[in-house]
C-alpha cells in the first residue's frame, strides 16, 4: 500500500459470537477492528466530492453488518472475510484489516489479542 492515500475508520466495535472455543461463539465478546483502504485521494481532495472518496459511514456499516451477522471460528477467518468485503464494496487498490479482542478468555494480564491482514 505505499506510494498511496488512505482512508481510514479506527475503533469499530461490535458484540459478535466468533472464537475457537464454545464459550465464546455461545456467550459472544466484543470486537474491535481498524480498517486502512489504500487509493489516490487527489480527486477528493481537488473535487471536495464525497463520491471521489470512500464514506466512513458504510465503511463502519459494513464492518459492523459482518462482525455482528456472521460467525467465525478465527480472528483470521473474520479479517479476510472484512478484507474481501471491502474491496469489492469500494474502489480501493488495497485494504489493511486489524481484527482484536480486548477481552478473551485466556490466563495473564494483557491488552488485547490479535491479527493484522493486508490485501492488495
Amino acid at each position: 500500500m505505499a506510494g498511496l492515500d488512505r482512508v481510514f475508520v479506527q475503533g469499530i466495535q461490535f458484540y459478535g459470537y466468533h472464537g475457537v472455543a464454545e464459550e465464546e461463539r455461545r456467550q459472544g465478546q466484543r470486537f474491535l477492528v481498524d480498517v486502512e483502504l489504500s487509493m489516490d485521494l487527489r480527486p477528493a481532495g481537488g473535487s471536495d466530492q464525497l463520491s471521489a472518496s470512500i464514506d466512513y459511514a458504510e465503511v463502519l456499516r459494513l464492518v459492523k453488518e459482518i462482525g455482528e451477522r456472521e460467525q467465525y471460528r478465527l480472528l483470521e477467518a473474520l479479517a479476510e472475510r472484512v478484507a474481501t468485503a471491502l474491496l469489492e464494496r469500494f474502489p480501493a487498490a488495497g485494504v489493511r484489516v486489524r481484527a482484536s479482542k480486548p477481552a478473551p478468555p485466556l490466563p495473564g494480564a494483557f491488552e488485547a489479542v490479535g491479527v493484522e491482514i493486508s490485501r492488495p
